[in-house]
Formats: C-alpha cells, structure tokens, sequence
C-alpha cells in the first residue's frame, strides 16, 4: 500500500520553480485548471510510488529526487529500465496506449511529486498544442535513448554494458563525473542487466584499474576517455 504525506503548503502551479516545460506554455486558465486538479505528496526512500498492472488514474510529476522504473518478469526477476531524475513525468506510456500502468516506480531517495488527474490531464493536451508538443519531445527523447541503451547493452559483455551504466549516470542522470550512487549492488546489477556477482566483481576489477574511485556510496570516474573506449568496444 501506498503512504502519501500531504503538503498542507501546496504552492500554486503558475509560481512553482519545479514546473516543467510543458507546463510552462500553459495560460492562466489552464493553469488553474491544473492547480485546482492535482495534490502535492513526500514520498520517502523506498516507497513505490506506481505499481504496474494499476489502474492508470493520475499522471505524476516528479518535483525532485531520484525514481527507478522497473518491471518484474514472469520468472520473477527483476530488471531496472532507468533512473527518472526531477522534473519528469511518470505514467506518461500509459496516458493513451492503455488504462493499465506498465512500469513500476520507487523512490530512490525522499522526493516530492504531483498527482494530476489524468482527465485534466488528457483535456490540457488536447487544448493546448505546445503542451501536447512539449510532452511529445520528452516521451520521444526518452523512448529512444533508452530504446538504443537497450540494443547496444545487449550486444555487449559486462565490461562494455558497465562501462556504459557509469557512462549512463554520470552524463544522463548527474552531469558530474562524481556522483552518490543511489543504487544498491543488488539494484545495479538489475539496471546492467547480469548477476549481482559480477557485478560486483566488475565494480572491483575498474576500481583496482583505478578507472573509478569508490568512497562509500560515492562514485568518482577518473578516466571518462578510457571507460569510452571500454564501452565502445564492448
């Protein structure tokens, strides 16, 4: 079950410093229809937020903090799609494909988000094209870079698909060659895609190859060019 905690401060969405893109072309009236129409919650660290096979009521905007989507095979494994930073929209895929949410999404760390009412929703984009324009940029972008991270990870063995995770988060998700990683050993080897002991095993191999710092959870890459390289050779 999921625990929401109230923000009894909710800031108006035409004054929010969190509101995204698409939100910013919208008017005044539609601004209020928006305001009037979604409920500002903290999720803390390890919560799920959406479970797949949901029935898809709300769009959710994440205000801040750090998401991971996933999905849970049929043998019961899990497997990591990507890392959702702030200022993203969850449940997006669902909006018109289908009432059912597809993905699952827990909070990496304390965050807060946006429920919208997924009508509203719907009705802002057939209204206003630049929203609708907006939206489609964001699910395209992301579609497709993760749609070549998939393809290139698996031809790949697990240096290359390493190499490209820490490539991932460092340039994707942080924009800093230093970064606390939010995952766990378990979780990272769900993103990469192989068992949590190679993973483990790897992390070591490029840590004594000083090709990564490890302090903790902190990760710092000190050879960007080399781990290219790595990564581009697979």
């Amino acid at each position: 079950m999921l625990y929401t905690h109230e923000n009894p401060n909710k800031i108006s969405c035409s004054c929010c410093k969190d509101k995204s893109c698409a939100v910013s072309v919208l008017n005044e009236s539609q601004l209020g229809l928006l305001n009037n129409n979604c409920q500002e919650s903290v999720i803390r660290r390890g919560e799920i937020i959406l479970r797949s096979g949901a029935l898809t009521s709300h769009i959710i905007y994440l205000k801040t903090g750090y998401v991971k989507e996933f999905i849970v095979g049929t043998n019961k494994r899990t497997r990591i799609i990507q890392i959702i930073k702030h200022h993203s929209y969850l449940g997006l895929h669902s909006l018109f494909g289908n009432k059912v949410n597809q993905y699952s999404y827990t909070a990496l760390e304390d965050l807060e988000i946006c429920y919208i009412d997924i009508n509203v929703f719907k009705q802002l984009v057939r209204k206003n094209g630049d929203f609708a324009y907006e939206l489609l940029v964001y699910v395209c972008r992301e579609s497709l870079y993760n749609f070549f991270r998939f393809i290139t990870q698996s031809q790949k063995k697990i240096n290359g698909r390493f190499a490209d995770v820490l490539l991932y988060l460092s340039e994707h998700i942080y924009n800093s060659s230093v970064f606390e990683l939010p995952l766990s050993r378990q979780e990272l080897a769900e993103l990469i895609g192989v068992s949590r002991e190679n993973t483990a095993r790897v992390l070591t191999k490029f840590k004594d190859e000083k090709i990564i710092s490890i302090s903790g959870k902190k990760i710092e890459i000190l050879k960007t060019e080399l781990l290219w390289t790595i990564s581009k050779n697979g």
